[in-house]
């Protein structure tokens, strides 16, 4: 059992801080298309600004790959140091790390539905979907439910999915074996990609939530870690400033040139689609090598801090979101106005919007998400934390 195996000694133990600062650059990302969503940006006024708002959505892409990464990473070591990978720790692992706040707030939303429309998943199928982890399909087939701040939570199902598996994959393959597991899944994401492009019309729900397509991304963070062995090599502060930069224009001429997006999703031609979500996963990867490697002195501790609790983040920055510029509209400019800046009611809603989902998310991860954590202690033999 693992509760009976020696504490991991601190060589054992993998944590980087700066994949805490990534994770909230890729909350940051989907705040921002959220955000647009529920307070809309002039497209024709400000073109480049709703566009750089839009691929926002590629926030979600850079979770998956940096969950595969970490997840790949410490149970290679695990395997490493114990000559095996105990798959009922890693269950349990991911139990207690997901599922608390997972169902929390899913059935949160639907209690909370009885008071306020459109907050909380509304049907037994997707009470059902949601309940099982196939929220994505359910999404897929049907379109995004009418609960906004539910639906964010489609992802949690597809990371779920990955789960169920991974740990199997790296128990008995080597890594010739998980690289040819991970072209594999890069295959069927634009096989999928592919056989969706001959559907008319093109539903970007069905597109976007597929657990085939985004399971790319999953392969792409599995393969970063297969290939570094968890260390990238030193790096100028210019290469990573330049990977930045490449990995937001990858998004944008994917959104602009080859019509990626999440919604409304309109290829020109099969191979130039193809090739748009191909920048896509580029975009994703580049983000991830601009901050991999960074030296801690370089990192600002709030951002680290607001990176270790944005799962927090990402669980209620919808819900907050709509009540700020939905069911408390009216509010929202009567305090805008009060300050004299009416002109910018959307930002003075914004910055409300964020401050609220961080004191969420920081009392969520202290009274309710550690004591969890802490239970997962007994289940760890690679520990990701300081």
């Amino acid at each position: 059992m693992p509760s009976s195996e020696a504490a991991p000694a601190a060589a054992d133990r993998y944590y980087r801080p700066e994949l805490d600062v990534l994770r909230l650059v890729a909350f940051l990302l989907v705040f921002c298309t959220h955000r647009l969503d529920l307070a809309p940006i002039d497209r024709v006024a400000h073109p480049w600004l709703y566009s750089l708002s839009l691929i926002g959505v590629f926030g979600v892409p850079v979770f998956f790959l940096l969950s595969a990464f970490l997840i790949t990473e410490l149970l290679m070591r695990e395997r490493e140091r114990l000559g095996t990978i105990h798959w009922r720790a890693f269950y349990a692992r991911r139990i207690l790390r997901i599922w608390p706040l997972y169902f929390g707030a899913f059935f949160g939303l639907v209690a909370l539905g009885q008071f306020i429309p459109r907050v909380g998943a509304a049907t037994p199928g997707s009470w059902l979907a949601f309940t099982f982890f196939s929220g994505n399909w359910y999404i897929c087939k049907y379109g995004w439910l009418r609960a906004y701040p539910t639906n964010p939570l489609w992802s949690i199902s597809i990371e779920e999915q990955f789960y169920i598996t991974i740990p199997f994959v790296a128990l008995y393959l080597q890594r010739r074996g998980l690289m040819a597991v991970c072209a594999g899944l890069i295959a069927m994401a634009y096989g999928t990609i592919w056989f969706y492009t001959q559907q008319h019309p093109l539903h970007g729900y069905s597109l976007w939530t597929n657990s085939l397509v985004q399971f790319q991304f999953f392969a792409g963070g599995m393969l970063l870690s297969l290939v570094f062995r968890g260390r990238l090599p030193p790096v100028r502060p210019v290469f990573r400033l330049g990977a930045g930069a490449a990995a937001a224009g990858c998004w944008l001429i994917a959104f602009l040139r080859f019509g990626v997006e999440a919604d409304r999703p309109h290829p020109a031609s099969v191979a130039g689609f193809l090739f748009g979500w191909s920048l896509a996963l580029a975009g994703t990867v580049l983000l991830f090598l601009s901050l991999f490697g960074m030296p801690s002195r370089w990192l600002p501790r709030t951002a680290i801090y607001l990176g270790r609790i944005s799962y927090g983040l990402y669980v209620f920055h919808a819900l907050v979101l709509f009540l700020v510029f939905r069911v408390g509209k009216d509010w929202t400019t009567s305090l805008s106005a009060a300050l004299h800046l009416s002109a910018w009611r959307d930002a003075v809603g914004t910055v409300m919007a964020l401050a609220v989902t961080i004191l969420l998310a920081s009392l969520s991860y202290r009274f309710f998400e550690k004591p969890f954590l802490r239970l997962k202690k007994r289940f760890t033999f690679v520990p990701s934390r300081e």
